[in-house]
């Protein structure tokens, strides 16, 4: 692959206790849950099923797009899906971003955290990406928190796809 260049296959990544593998369609309902509640306030929702599916569709698109894209995280002992981690490019992006969410019953238990150090990883020594950020709004003290966690660091001259977002730099 070059130098932050297209994927030819979407990864599945291994941790201890995840597997961060291509979403399926069996993940929709837990996705469509989350981004219709109140949990999705941060990334500007609750959506409805319509915005909510175009969503799920683009994160599964930007592999074949943009060579990167969004992975679903189970756990390996249960399969249970836990949540999704990506890497958002493309044109709402100004920087690759890596993004995260868990589903309720995953919080608290560290899985946000190894996937995200598992993705992150992917991208710098994998894809090669020149750059990683993460998006947050401000008000989301837990993602805040787990950015510095993963030793991103606050970066207020960073372009940004929302002017109130604060960016968190992994590297580049």
């Amino acid at each position: 692959m070059a130098r932050g260049g297209r994927a030819t296959t979407v990864p599945t990544l291994k941790t201890a206790r995840l597997a961060l593998r291509a979403m399926r369609f069996a993940d929709w309902p837990g996705y469509a849950a989350l981004m219709g509640s109140g949990r999705a306030g941060y990334m500007g929702g609750p959506f409805g099923v319509p915005a909510a599916w175009g969503m799920f569709c683009a994160d599964h698109a930007q592999w074949e797009f943009c060579g990167s894209g969004a992975l679903m995280i189970e756990d390996r002992a249960t399969g249970a899906c836990l949540g999704q981690v990506g890497i958002n490019r493309g044109p709402l992006f100004p920087e690759p971003e890596l993004g995260w969410m868990v589903w309720p019953d995953a919080e608290g238990r560290g899985i946000a955290h190894e996937a995200a150090v598992a993705l992150r990883d992917w991208a710098r020594d994998v894809a090669r990406l020149d750059s990683l950020v993460s998006y947050v709004d401000p008000a989301n003290a837990r993602s805040c928190a787990l950015a510095r966690r993963l030793g991103a660091w606050r970066d207020d001259r960073a372009a940004r796809p929302d002017p109130d977002d604060l960016v968190f730099r992994h590297f580049g």
